[in-house]
């Protein structure tokens, strides 16, 4: 991997670039480069060399930054008689035969991991791959002025604090005179008809897959593996091995405790698999020596990226001492192959994996993207192959998830391989907790007097993470989803609030939506209403229209929703969320209804049942505080009658009259009870009495 920047209309655009390629340095030591067209246009590009030595930026027609692994470059080099020495002016030189408006052709036929920046013509476009490995960020501020980076912390340092990730599944195209910023739209991966294969033919097709885009990605030098002994990491191995690649596993880990229950796995595997491997043991003073880097290089304080990027961290810090440019992963085996513990409760596995996989550039890329280049080692991700990816999401959901079994097509493979039972039928423990660094992270928070380890983190970090807006309905899931974000040290810029006219809209809480301007002054938040029409589609707009309005106004990077089950709203407002170049955190998806229930009212929540449409509750739930007591009740009822516990299902719906988060707590002196048949009910709040008061 290597890095990119560029300033325009600045008037030091060539001073900012090279402050640019210092501040991420590690990302490429080998060469450095600036192409300036004037004093205010400039293009930066710094260089990790694995193969070749090739300085940028590269200058045809166009000029070219570029951080790419683009496998089919000898193909394409054929196909246009274009006589590239390597992948990158191969790029360059397509981008100059088809011209800057035909970028999302030229990327439409790449086939490998990227991040660009083409100028040409008074224009410069930048682009990345489609899953959105290679990480780039961008600003545009009020006088119409443009920078990117690979890194976020760059435009943060030099330009803005309001920097934005490129959305993978768009191109960006500026113009320099005009001062004006264009997007291009690009298709992601869909769901279509499951195939029709059996297991075993599965099975085959993905071990063809999988060992190609491995073999494709071997380096001609000194490389490693990140290794943990389970099913992902050891058939990376054993292609790496049919392809009789020289290599070293690595797994990091913290030592001086109890031993890490990854570790003699990974010892074990790496014996019957008959390579070697360096194992990585990190003291306690030393994981909290080096904690608040990790935590600022990630840019979070969300305790399980962190402890990941620590087993990720030491490990190419250790690959790098002993000469290695490359590492290769297994992230994105679990995406796409259903192997977390969430996965077992979907309802629809295929298209729980496309949604992982849609937001995979922020939860796992980036973090493990700067983690391995701060030690100037390249992350290659095979399983992260557009080919395999596209296949992946269209095996049936059985041979991804079976009773407890998960990952089943990938054991079967593993089996089919050789592999021991031992290996490809092993459990998955999260990588964190199968290192002890989750557990180290804990003692450190407590040592420090922290209850919870995402506040002590949050001490850490120097700045916020991510600018959000929370999709608000005045209810418990929308509240206690905001309130998670901020616990990780999430800024939340806005509340996005759409009042429905339709008292049954599929999308949106309906029930008592009008006293979400007041819990927005509790919380000292500013808030975005749009009213809706309610009309089944027509809903859609209006949110994309809503959440278009909140970027612009208060620069969100994305977006807080409180679903905890629904595919049929969670689909849709990611659709619309991508539409606008934002990103979704759902922190609630998939969590125990129940478990979530008594977490509410344990955190301090004070809520009302606002609406009742089911059997199994009486209007005599209505308006009532929810405490411990009435969550045991609920539970047993929902039980007994069958209803979701949570309300996910509309069975009921709720408002927050007070909050940790909130500086105010809200009254309601004047109500009347409506109802409309047997089992629907609805307690409606006179608005003109609801008032705010001092906690």
């Amino acid at each position: 991997m290597c890095g990119i920047t560029g300033f325009f209309n600045y008037d030091n655009a060539s001073e900012l670039a090279a402050d640019a390629l210092e501040i991420m340095q590690n990302r490429g030591k080998d060469a450095k480069g600036i192409y300036a067209t004037n004093s205010e246009n400039a293009l930066g590009h710094c260089l990790h060399a694995v193969v070749g030595f090739v300085k940028q930026p590269l200058v045809g027609k166009g000029a070219l930054a570029a951080n790419c692994e683009i496998y089919n470059w000898e193909e394409l080099n054929s196909k246009y008689k274009l006589n590239a020495r390597n992948d990158a002016e191969l790029l360059l030189k397509l981008l100059d035969k088809k011209g800057i408006n035909k970028i999302k052709d030229v990327i439409a036929e790449l086939h490998g991991t990227y991040a660009f920046a083409y100028l040409r013509n008074g224009k410069i476009a930048i682009a990345r791959d489609l899953i959105g490995v290679k990480p780039l960020w961008y600003a545009l501020d009020a006088d119409g002025r443009f920078c990117f980076a690979s890194e976020k912390k760059v435009i943060e340092a030099l330009a803005r604090q309001d920097a934005l990730e490129l959305n993978p599944r768009e191109a960006l195209v500026y113009d320099i005179k005009m001062r004006k910023l264009d997007s291009l739209k690009r298709e992601f991966f869909s769901l279509g008809k499951e195939n029709k294969f059996n297991l075993q033919q599965n099975a085959a097709k993905i071990r063809e897959l999988l060992f190609n885009s491995v073999k494709m990605r071997i380096p001609e030098r000194k490389f490693a593996l990140l290794f943990s002994g389970g099913i992902d990491s050891a058939l990376i191995a054993k292609a790496l091995l049919e392809g009789k690649s020289k290599f070293r596993a690595y797994f990091a880990y913290l030592s001086g405790a109890s031993e890490p229950k990854d570790l003699k796995y990974a010892q074990s595997a790496a014996k019957e698999l008959g390579i070697g491997i360096e194992l990585v043991g990190i003291g306690m003073d030393e994981f909290e020596k080096e904690l608040p880097k990790i935590v600022n290089l990630i840019e979070s304080a969300n305790p399980t990226r962190v402890g990941v990027a620590a087993v990720n961290y030491f490990a190419c810090r250790k690959a790098h001492a002993d000469g290695c440019k490359v590492i290769f992963s297994g992230l994105g085996a679990d995406e796409l192959f259903g192997g977390y513990a969430r996965f077992r409760e979907s309802k629809n596995i295929n298209a729980d994996c496309l949604s992982a996989l849609m937001q995979m550039h922020e939860n796992d890329l980036y973090r493990d993207d700067v983690a391995s280049m701060e030690n100037s080692v390249e992350l290659r991700l095979p399983f992260l192959d557009s080919e395999l990816a596209e296949f992946a999401l269209n095996v049936p959901e059985k041979f991804k998830i079976n009773g407890n079994e998960n990952k089943v097509v990938l054991r079967e493979i593993g089996k089919k391989t050789g592999l021991q039972e031992e290996i490809y039928k092993r459990k998955k423990l999260a990588a964190q907790y199968g290192s002890n660094f989750d557990s180290a992270i804990e003692k450190i928070a407590r040592a420090h007097k922290f209850k919870r380890k995402s506040e002590f983190l949050a001490g850490l970090l120097h700045n916020k993470n991510l600018r959000l807006g929370a999709l608000f309905s005045s209810g418990k899931d929308s509240n206690y989803a905001l309130y998670e974000m901020q616990r990780q040290n999430y800024e939340i810029s806005c509340l996005i609030t759409i009042k429905s006219k339709n008292p049954d809209s599929y999308m949106f809480h309906s029930a008592n939506i009008v006293i979400a301007k007041l819990q927005a002054e509790a919380l000292g938040i500013p808030i975005v209403e749009i009213e809706s029409s309610g009309e089944k589609e027509n809903e859609l707009r209006d949110l994309e229209r809503a959440l278009k309005i909140a970027r612009e106004k208060f620069k969100i990077n994305g977006i807080v929703t409180g679903a905890l089950a629904s595919n049929y709203q969670r689909k849709r407002i990611e659709n619309a969320a991508d539409s606008c170049g934002l990103r979704v955190f759902s922190p609630l998806w998939q969590k125990n209804q129940e478990l979530e229930l008594k977490e509410i009212v344990n955190a301090g929540f004070k809520f009302i049942i606002t609406k009742i449409a089911c059997a199994g509750l009486g209007k005599e739930w209505l308006g009532k505080e929810i405490g411990a007591g009435e969550v045991e009740k609920l539970i047993a009822l929902s039980r007994k009658s069958g209803f979701n516990a949570a309300g996910e299902g509309g069975e009921y719906e709720t408002l927050v009259l007070d909050a940790p988060n909130f500086r105010k707590r809200i009254a309601i002196d004047k109500f009347e009870i409506k109802s409309t048949s047997e089992f629907t009910h609805e307690f409606i709040a006179d608005l003109n009495s609801a008032t705010l008061s001092g906690k």
